[in-house]
């Protein structure tokens, strides 16, 4: 009992910390709470399925490792793309007001919920299959996993990686720890907050896309017109969790949520549907203790 709770809280987990590390790193920096962040969750995944069944039919079948190698790059920097277009076309004009925010950010996951009901149809849009580029079972301490869970979980230790390198190391990355720690300063220093919250809210989508092709295709299989609702309910809860702003606090958070998640369900396999309100509690029962999170302090990236 013990063994497949650990390893599929791990492998969960470090899935759902990548689904809200987009979502606190641009809270962290520029304190918007961008609710679109379920929008490119979805739009990865569905423009990562799209693409994977169309080059298909161009790559060579002796290179037929490029497909998905290749659909994924193209759907990261897709979505990446559209997140910094939509942040500069509808958010930026009403950067600071947070209700303003909400509501324009919120309808931006509706029109697009909307738009792949009539593009995709009906069917498509509630069932559409995500494939990863790996098949297969590993054997770990007596249990099966599926290579596509693995899979996942490398990827997401990459992206855990980069985004820290970027961060710490890059001048960009600098300029983006200045910002958060004190803004009026780093404008002083000559740095654009306009340019840097385009570039975070691009990396935050394509990190979002990232986590969508992720999940669709190593937990659910497939990917479905309303999974930016439940992205969402991922990404509060680890933010929650985690505390607002940390991306360390996202990993942890995302952890403890995973390995509890697994959890709840090896022990109460009778819960059924009573699964999907697990998020929602741990929102509660974490307010209710510690209400700035587990990492909870200033905002700033760490």
């Amino acid at each position: 009992m013990i063994e497949p709770i650990l390893i599929f809280g791990i492998i969960n987990g470090l899935t759902y910390s990548l689904i809200a590390l987009g979502f606190t790193l641009v809270y962290g920096i520029s304190g918007m709470v961008n609710l679109a962040h379920g929008a490119f969750f979805i739009i990865g995944a569905y423009l990562y399925g799209i693409l994977f069944n169309n080059l298909s039919y161009v790559i060579p079948h002796d290179m037929f490792y490029l497909t998905p190698t290749l659909a994924m790059i193209l759907s990261i920097l897709l979505t990446s793309l559209i997140g910094g277009i939509f942040y500069r076309v509808t958010l930026h004009q009403i950067l600071g007001d947070e209700v303003s925010i909400l509501i324009v950010s919120i309808c931006g996951c509706l029109i697009l919920q909307q738009l792949i009901y009539v593009t995709l149809g009906t069917s498509a849009a509630f069932q559409s299959r995500v494939d990863l580029p790996v098949s297969g079972k590993i054997t770990l301490l007596n249990t099966d996993v599926r290579a596509g869970q693995m899979f996942a979980v490398i990827l997401s230790i990459i992206a855990f990686t980069v985004l820290a390198l970027f961060v710490s190391k890059t001048k960009i990355g600098r300029a983006m720890k200045a910002i958060s720690q004190d803004i009026e300063s780093a404008m002083l220093m000559g740095i654009s907050t306009e340019k840097l919250y385009i570039l975070t809210t691009s990396l935050s989508a394509g990190l979002a896309g990232l986590a969508g092709i992720l999940y669709t295709g190593a937990i659910t299989s497939n990917v479905s017109a309303y999974m930016w609702l439940i992205a969402l309910a991922i990404s509060f809860t680890i933010v929650v969790l985690g505390g607002l702003g940390s991306i360390k606090g996202s990993i942890i958070g995302g952890l403890i949520f995973g390995l509890a998640e697994t959890a709840f369900i090896k022990i109460v396999p009778a819960a059924g549907d009573l699964q999907r309100s697990f998020p929602f509690v741990v929102i509660l029962i974490v307010l209710f203790i510690r209400p700035k999170g587990l990492f909870g302090k200033r905002v700033e990236m760490e």
